[in-house]
């Protein structure tokens, strides 16, 4: 089935240098409900409380973002606590984000990314409930789920009721990549769960209580609040962009792949038109493809900031395609490892890219040329039990 979250798709021409809308045709239509939308579940408990809600620029009822739709019902808001890309989703990533006010209703914004990444009691003494309604994408590192633990946390340690709207998820098709290892536990991967893990953001939630990875777990009230019309099988394409590197669907379904990358001296294209859509580094050989990533809005100071990358181009790989594989594609890393002929600069030396794999197995078994059917058996035995520690907590069919 084929899912249109707010029922549009981006795509990308074969330059990088312009983009250009592109909707494929639906295989078939349905209207998924967002918890969101779901409001007599979740408004009755608002009524005469103090609120303060965990949201971005893709927490929106019906085209309408959420805090402006409660303060219609006349919702109290005392304030907004914001994550990684800010309130409105369009700072670069790791970019520092002050605390402030929204321009338009005056309610405090906190930022939880920075040096805070969790609300401390003071954040809290004037609110009763916590309302959290951000879009995933079903990736590990991707941030937004770092601080769903925290704002989980708090609240339990608070004595805070959560509310956890709950969205589909583009990446919840398939389970694949190593299940992190707590020793490399950190921002970008607190919890013992592979790159993919197949669940919503709510089906995490329940498992994060469930299995106990907060402080205080028992003593947390959450309610999810889960979609209609849904199921992990479903094809979703989002309207919003989740972050400002991901701006379709193409970029999203490659990200799990890609954003390895981030812990290497190869460019995954930010600072270009089709970030996680391409890559490359100035001492690729030759190639069809090439570009120069240069400061942009959402991707300030890229790598090999305004250098000639030769590249490799996914974007003429069907979104169809990426999909079906079901499974994170090793081939980029390996390819390009051997294409900067085994150089000891190739992993960045702060060693990021243990922490996004979660484990530095994959780092050495690529320096020591393992196969990438023999990787992908290593990280059976993990994913077998996580697959089943998973089963507990999935609200909707696979």
């Amino acid at each position: 089935m084929f899912l249109f979250i707010s029922c549009q798709s981006y795509g990308l021409k074969k330059t990088i240098h312009q983009t250009s809308m592109q909707t494929n045709p639906p295989l078939s239509q349905t209207k998924v409900i967002v918890g969101a939308q779901r409001m007599s579940e979740y408004l009755p408990i608002l009524q005469n409380k103090k609120v303060a809600l965990v949201v971005n620029h893709t927490s929106l009822v019906n085209g309408v973002h959420l805090l402006d739709t409660l303060l219609a019902q006349k919702i109290k808001v005392t304030k907004v606590f914001a994550p990684e890309h800010g309130f409105r989703g369009d700072m670069s990533a790791g970019a520092i984000i002050k605390d402030q006010k929204d321009q338009k209703t005056g309610v405090p914004l906190i930022s939880l990314y920075g040096k805070r990444k969790k609300p401390m009691p003071e954040d809290l003494a004037n609110v009763e409930v916590v309302l959290f309604d951000i879009q995933d994408v079903g990736v590990r590192f991707f941030t937004y789920i770092s601080t769903l633990h925290y704002v989980m946390e708090a609240c339990a340690e608070n004595g805070k009721q959560l509310i956890v709207l709950d969205r589909p998820n583009p990446n919840a098709h398939y389970v694949d990549g190593p299940v992190l290892n707590m020793k490399y536990s950190s921002f970008v991967g607190m919890h013992p769960i592979p790159i993919v893990y197949g669940m919503t953001i709510g089906e995490l939630a329940q498992m994060i209580q469930g299995e106990k990875w907060i402080g205080a777990s028992n003593k947390l009230q959450m309610k999810i609040v889960s979609c209609l019309h849904y199921t992990h099988s479903d094809r979703v394409v989002l309207q919003d962009k989740p972050s400002p590197n991901l701006p379709n669907e193409k970029s999203i379904l490659l990200y799990p792949s890609i954003c390895l990358f981030e812990g290497t001296s190869v460019s995954l294209g930010r600072g270009t038109t089709a970030p996680f859509q391409i890559y490359g580094h100035p001492d690729f050989p030759v190639l069809d493809t090439s570009y120069t990533p240069i400061d942009r809005p959402g991707a300030l100071d890229p790598p090999h900031e305004s250098i000639l990358c030769h590249a490799v181009s996914l974007q003429g790989i069907s979104n169809e395609e990426i999909r079906s594989t079901g499974a994170i594609q090793l081939s980029y890393l390996l390819d390009s490892y051997k294409k900067l002929g085994k150089s000891n600069d190739f992993f960045l030396k702060n060693l990021f890219f243990d922490k996004l794999a979660g484990t530095e197995e994959l780092r050495l078994q690529v320096k020591a040329g393992v196969k990438e059917s023999d990787i992908r058996k290593s990280w059976q035995p993990k994913l077998k039990e996580f697959k089943q520690i998973r089963k507990k907590y999935l609200i909707y069919k696979d």
